[in-house]
């Protein structure tokens, strides 16, 4: 299948899953047309100088939904990008932050390359080159549109687009908040870059303390002692694992484009990533087994499976042979429409990429409002809040007679600094969009958690246009 059959297979999947809720709703069919179509998508060519002479560079951004402002979406890198992709993932942007409570529109950009084809100068380049055609058409802006990194893409490349911005706006005083995903000396924020992992093993570790799901799939309560198996060692692939394993769940089997490999005493991570830099590939690791294909990772028998590549990775093909008792869409669009059904026929709970993933978009907005209000999280607050805790110790002190150590006081009386209101932040969010799906599957007797996550999306997007007087 090429890549632009792909694409549109995703974006296919993703019209199913929103028609499949819309059903379910009472809305007008005019209301739910317009929160499902693509609102504006900019498709534009541009030259580049390389040592070879010129090259035509092809580019996408979309903005799915203008129900709020700005929109929000990465930009990847890839040559096999395309138009129905770009869309479809643009498409879930939006049903992601309505899901998440996160006061954004749903967007998405692309550019046709393969980042590793050429040098960093030429990266640069084609970034900002593509960062001046966005600018052109009104496509970028801390009010208008926020991008943020993807597949392909990272602070470097956030980095080169805010700089870009501020040549075109020096006179905006908010310009940083053009763009998230940024380092922190760039204006970005503490706890970015490993916040789609963590929402990951946020809202996983969520629904294994529920008692209730877990005796559905014949599984104790709790992360603890989980086998879980991971696609993709990627920023949020190893982010993932690296939550989960600190929390006590074994990673059993590893998939990646090199190959899998399995041992059922289980994987340091540590050692795993050591081995992968030093030789280039997680095959031929000491203490584990090379399977024979990478696609026999994700058949591996484990209670949860973390796939965090690309979509399309589950399909009707192979999800008879899926062996997991939990499907956790760390990617976007992992599982298939056709694949579904298969995995629900098997009992097996999928957490949908719809919510789970949504760790990222989360944290940029906070990034936003860090840009937006020019100060750091905690910089305000945590002296006043460390000051208040010592006082109190010592009140506890000379009521009780036992006098704290300089560790207990330490631990006891420290303020939250950013990183500590970041994860916060997100574990909240996390924990409370998962509790309005699973309330919303039981009110309604919807059997798949991925169904009951869009309904509670178009829901909150219709509420906005009504209230707006578009609609009715």
């Amino acid at each position: 299948m090429s890549s632009d059959e792909q694409g549109k297979s995703f974006l296919a999947s993703v019209d199913h899953y929103f028609n499949k809720a819309a059903a379910l709703t009472d809305h007008p069919a005019g209301l739910l047309n317009q929160i499902r179509v693509c609102n504006s998508l900019y498709a534009f060519r541009f030259p580049i100088r390389t040592d070879d002479g010129y090259e035509v560079i092809k580019a996408w951004r979309a903005q799915h939904s203008h129900h709020k402002l700005p929109v929000k979406g990465g930009i990847r890198y890839s040559e096999d990008a395309n138009e129905a992709e770009v869309i479809a993932l643009a498409s879930l942007m939006t049903y992601k932050c309505a899901i998440v409570d996160v006061p954004f529109g749903g967007a998405k950009g692309a550019i046709k390359v393969n980042a590793k084809n050429y040098s960093d100068e030429q990266l640069q380049r084609i970034t900002r080159r593509y960062t001046a055609e966005l600018i052109k058409k009104n496509f970028i802006g801390p009010a208008l549109d926020v991008p943020a990194p993807d597949y392909g893409t990272g602070a470097r490349e956030m980095a080169w687009i805010a700089d870009t911005y501020l040549a075109f706006h020096p006179e905006q005083i908010d310009a940083l908040g053009c763009v998230t995903g940024k380092s922190v000396g760039q204006g970005g924020i503490r706890g970015r870059k490993e916040a789609t992992g963590l929402g990951v093993f946020y809202g996983t570790r969520e629904l294994c303390d529920n008692a209730e799901d877990m005796a559905m799939i014949g599984l104790d309560r709790g992360i603890e002692g989980k086998k879980f198996v991971v696609q993709g060692l990627g920023n949020v692939g190893y982010h993932a694992a690296k939550f989960f394993t600190e929390s006590g769940a074994k990673l059993i089997g590893v998939s990646e484009y090199e190959g899998a490999i399995y041992s059922p005493d289980g994987i340091d991570l540590n050692k795993l990533m050591d081995h992968r830099k030093e030789t280039g590939s997680i095959l031929d690791l000491p203490g584990a087994v090379n399977l024979p294909s990478r696609d026999a990772g994700l058949e591996l028998e484990c209670d949860i499976l973390i796939p965090a590549a690309l979509e399309n990775q589950i399909t009707d093909k192979n999800a008879p042979q899926i062996k997991a008792k939990i499907v956790v869409e760390a990617a976007n669009g992992p599982v298939t429409a056709a694949a579904e059904p298969i995995l629900q026929q098997k009992g097996i709970i999928v957490l949908p990429d719809v919510y789970i993933n949504a760790g990222g978009v989360t944290v940029s907005y906070f990034e936003w409002l860090k840009n937006l209000s020019r100060v750091r999280f905690g910089r305000i607050g945590k002296r006043f809040e460390q000051a208040a805790f010592d006082r109190i110790l010592n009140l506890v002190e000379k009521e009780t007679g036992r006098t704290l150590t300089a560790e207990e006081r330490s631990m006891a009386a420290r303020g939250a600094d950013e990183t500590d209101l970041v994860y916060s932040g997100l574990e909240e969010t996390m924990i409370d969009a998962l509790n309005q799906i699973r309330e919303l599957s039981k009110s309604r007797g919807i059997e798949d958690l991925r169904t009951a996550a869009f309904l509670n999306a178009i829901d909150k997007v219709a509420v906005s246009y009504m209230e707006l007087g578009i609609f009715p």
